[in-house]
């Protein structure tokens, strides 16, 4: 009886420091499920929800300025078609490993033609309304015209002085050794649709600014 008293105390710490191993298994494996479990939804979220950007340059202002960072969601045109005004990220025709924001002009099927500083589409005779242009457009405003193709649109950046876009694509192509000609350099002016990576909803840092909405085309 003496030595059953003995080995008791041992037999119950032994099973003590057992259940606590197990019990620290458990917590670790729990811990390493949620980690997998965060990783895939962000990595679902990011690859087919959202996109989360950081705007590095002036191109888009004062509509977006240079730091925001935004939301877009990429499932927007999954079952709709971009519209004008729409603020769009997409993969930069000349080196698509870069991602591009720009606002939709111009339409597939449309002309778009760019004369002291006026956008007239289809050859209208009323320039659209563009409200929010920072400043006067003195750069560049003059002289050009597109035939957008189909499948295709047309995209400028509010801040017309300082914008590398639709305007210009061309002439990098051709300095980038991408086309020989004129002719097969012009179809990189345009945005493909299965290029677009999704549509900017809003802005959350630094400020919040709602992104959809922002073109009033009354004049069309």
């Amino acid at each position: 009886m003496d030595d059953d008293r003995k080995k008791e105390p041992k037999t119950l710490r032994r099973k003590r420091e057992m259940e606590k191993k197990q019990e620290t298994r458990r917590e670790v494996f729990g811990w390493i499920r949620m980690f997998v479990i965060v990783v895939v939804v962000v990595f679902v979220l990011t690859r087919f929800i959202i996109i989360n950007a950081t705007i590095p340059s002036g191109s888009m202002e004062t509509t977006i300025m240079t730091g925001d960072r935004l939301i877009g969601f990429r499932f927007s045109y999954w079952f709709d078609e971009p519209q004008r005004g729409d603020i769009i990220l997409f993969s930069y025709p000349v080196d698509e490993s870069q991602t591009y924001i720009k606002r939709v002009i111009g339409l597939p099927g449309e002309t778009v033609e760019i004369r002291d500083g006026k956008i007239y589409i289809d050859g209208s005779d009323t320039p659209l309304e563009e409200d929010y242009l920072p400043e006067e457009w003195y750069w560049e405003n003059d002289g050009y015209y597109f035939e957008v193709p189909e499948d295709c649109y047309f995209v400028l950046g509010d801040n017309r002085n300082n914008s590398l876009d639709g305007r210009f694509w061309a002439e990098q192509a051709l300095k980038d050794g991408l086309a020989d000609t004129q002719e097969e350099a012009l179809p990189y002016s345009f945005v493909e649709k299965k290029k677009i990576k999704g549509k900017a909803i809003f802005t959350y840092y630094r400020s919040f600014v709602l992104l959809v909405n922002t073109a009033d085309y009354q004049a069309e």
